[in-house]
């Protein structure tokens, strides 16, 4: 390196450290993830049927995406069941099923979890499985509800009100995008000149696991893209869709931007998990964004051995990762900003110019220790590759249409800091 190049460097260094020090109030630490095994757990298949409830109703789990693990009439109300694939677990109960009558009537239904579990997804209904709205908050009620950390009041159960009959009534913890939804959408990506689309191998219960290549560079500088790691995370999805669908538009930047990085997509990593209606693992019983350091899992090994690969054969690098995720509420989960990778200061710059670009919006800006578990997506791909890595939260509830234009936004922001 010569004289000015490291002046440069150093001069960029410091002045990432200024503008993005963790003194910064949006920039609070976040806890170590805590290590667990990876190793295959047992987990519990739901029976897949039809439910003939009494009175002349039905429900029905027999399709991709389904949670429904016994519903039955309890005096007036129809209590359903909904179990986890196995445990431990977070507390994130994903429900999707379908309910009709054989004549028009309204029924007060019952959302029951395990012990300890709390509800976590507003409902959504649907007539057709694609369109999907709220339910109204007039026909919505908690049953007990109990302060977390007091931040956050939780409910055990919930009960809503439906009008139902002959039309098949959809009800889904979130929008149902199940691997066939996610095919269609990467079939309709590749499509375009500039992007190919192949199946880098199977999961243990034999779903593609596909992968995007986007522009026509010769693979020196690089970024990769996750997206549906744990199952009900839809919103995170959304977001991704939008952010990939930015870097593809046909205008100058997004171009040139094609021509000088390549970027690697796998907008479906757990197709398993999504498939059966898990709350959070994969066929194996394990959270996927647990298993980045012994990579005992099918997914992750997958991933994994692409990365090096690529690495070996192109000698490029990867300047950036991103994995997007869903949660209570946005969240950016970041490395440390006064650490360095290939492209110092990339992730905090394009927050804060992305933060600049929304009306009222403060980012919530949770960095990783030092010392932190190496378990991650995000600390696998910094430490092992030295790519900037970002874990993109979108909240359960955030409106559609805002998650969609910020993760335009991201995606601007991005190629115009990455082409500088």
């Amino acid at each position: 390196m010569n004289f000015r190049k490291q002046n440069i460097f150093l001069f960029s260094i410091i002045l990432t450290c200024l503008l993005f020090s963790c003194k910064d109030s949006r920039w609070g630490g976040q806890s170590p993830l805590k290590k667990v095994s990876t190793h295959n757990q047992p987990i519990q298949q739901q029976l897949k049927t039809t439910f003939d409830i009494g009175n002349g109703i039905y429900a029905s789990n027999e399709f991709a995406g389904a949670r429904l693990n016994g519903i039955v009439l309890s005096n007036d109300t129809i209590v359903a069941l909904i179990n986890p694939e196995n445990t431990p677990i977070n507390s994130s109960p994903w429900y999707s099923f379908k309910i009709w009558s054989n004549s028009e009537q309204t029924i007060q239904l019952r959302l029951s979890y395990l012990h300890g579990v709390k509800h976590r997804y507003y409902p959504k209904l649907s007539h057709d499985g694609i369109v999907w709205n709220n339910l109204d908050s007039a026909n919505f009620s908690k049953g007990f509800v109990k302060p977390e950390n007091n931040e956050r009041e939780l409910a055990d159960n919930i009960t809503i009100k439906l009008s139902i009959g002959t039309d098949t009534l959809w009800i889904s913890a979130q929008e149902l995008i199940t691997s066939k939804h996610v095919l269609n959408w990467t079939e309709k990506m590749a499509a375009k000149p500039f992007v190919s689309f192949t199946e880098i191998s199977n999961s243990t219960e034999g779903r593609p696991i596909n992968m995007l290549k986007i522009g026509n560079s010769d693979d020196k500088k690089m970024i990769i893209v996750l997206a549906r790691q744990h199952p009900p995370e839809v919103s995170g999805y959304l977001a991704m869709k939008s952010f990939v669908e930015t870097i593809c538009e046909e205008n100058d930047i997004a171009i040139k931007f094609r021509k000088q990085y390549n970027t690697y997509v796998v907008p479906l990593v757990n197709p398993d998990g999504v498939d059966n209606g898990h709350w959070r693992h994969n066929s194996g019983g394990i959270d996927l964004n647990r298993d980045w350091e012994h990579f005992n899992q099918i997914e992750t090994q997958l991933i994994r051995d692409f990365m090096q690969n690529k690495i070996q054969t192109s000698g490029g690098k990867f300047y950036f990762g991103i994995d997007f995720h869903s949660t209570w509420e946005d969240i950016y989960y970041t490395i440390n900003p006064n650490l360095m990778g290939n492209m110092p200061g990339l992730v905090p710059k394009m927050i804060d110019s992305t933060s600049k670009e929304i009306q009222d919006y403060e980012a919530n800006i949770l960095p990783t220790e030092d010392d932190v578990n190496k378990i991650s997506s995000l600390t696998y791909f910094f430490y092992e590759f030295g790519a900037e890595s970002l874990v993109y939260e979108s909240g359960d509830e955030t409106p559609r249409h805002f998650i969609e234009r910020k993760a335009e936004i991201t995606a601007q922001k991005l190629i115009e800091l990455m082409l500088e």
